[in-house]
């Protein structure tokens, strides 16, 4: 299983957010501290924004900040929100299903278990959690200088 660029990227701007707690955050200082496409970042951001994970406001003192609490933010909700398909299997999907065993194959099953405990892990986890581990591993989240544009 692997996760879109979209969800990796999601999940840098919740985590770099979560690290920055009351202050507005630019998308330019996001692309500039993860060497990433601002245009990229501009649909994952809007999109966290309709989902009600970041609030963005515009103008001179705008920017992104979170909508609720790092410690209410499940990382299994946010991949579950920004991953396009989870259908593992063609057979996951009845209108794609053109498998000739779907109906007495038991691997459906097995991968579907197993689906439910990669996402069962992510939700033992909240975005505190994973920005808590990322901040020690990475101590410039605080000592970055906030850009205005």
């Amino acid at each position: 299983m692997r996760l879109t660029l979209y969800t990796d990227y999601s999940l840098r701007v919740l985590i770099y957010l979560a690290n920055r707690e009351d202050e507005n955050v630019t998308i330019t200082e996001l692309a500039d501290f993860y060497q990433i496409s601002r245009n990229h970042l501009v649909k994952v951001v809007h999109n966290l924004g309709l989902d009600g994970y970041i609030l963005t406001t515009r103008g001179r003192h705008g920017g992104l900040k979170l909508a609720r609490p790092a410690k209410e933010i499940l990382v299994g909700d946010v991949v579950r929100s920004t991953e396009p398909d989870f259908d593992l299997l063609e057979c996951f999907n009845p209108v794609t299903d053109k498998c000739v065993i779907s109906r007495s194959c038991s691997l459906k099953s097995v991968i579907f278990d197993a689906q439910a405990g990669f996402l069962n892990v992510l939700d033992k986890y909240t975005l505190a959690d994973i920005a808590k581990t990322s901040k020690k591993a990475n101590p410039s989240f605080k000592s970055i200088p906030i850009v205005r544009r």
